[in-house]
């Protein structure tokens, strides 16, 4: 299963989109889909990540995915030492 960076750039790579772009016109080309930050499946909707961000125009993809990368890494991080994270690791939902 792909997970973060991995599962966004599945994405992007069938969005029509022309860099440089803001953040608004990225999540209105991919549907602002739910993107999996983890390997039990728990996901994050695409403009939430974007609103962690410190801009909202981004030169490239590679400008975009650098900057959302440790986005996606927080999510993971924060949600495997809560409960509920523990538990979705043991449970195979």
């Amino acid at each position: 299963m792909e997970f973060g960076i991995a599962a966004l750039v599945g994405h992007l790579d069938h969005a029509d989109l022309e860099y440089p772009a803001t953040s608004d016109e990225i999540v209105r080309a991919l549907g602002d889909p739910e993107i999996p930050y983890d390997g039990s499946g728990s996901s994050v909707a695409l403009s939430e990540a974007m609103d962690a961000l410190p801009k909202r125009t981004f030169d490239s993809q590679s400008e975009l995915l650098d900057l959302l990368h440790p986005v996606f890494e927080e999510y993971r991080v924060s949600t495997s030492g809560s409960l509920l994270g523990r538990i979705r690791a043991i449970l195979p939902f």
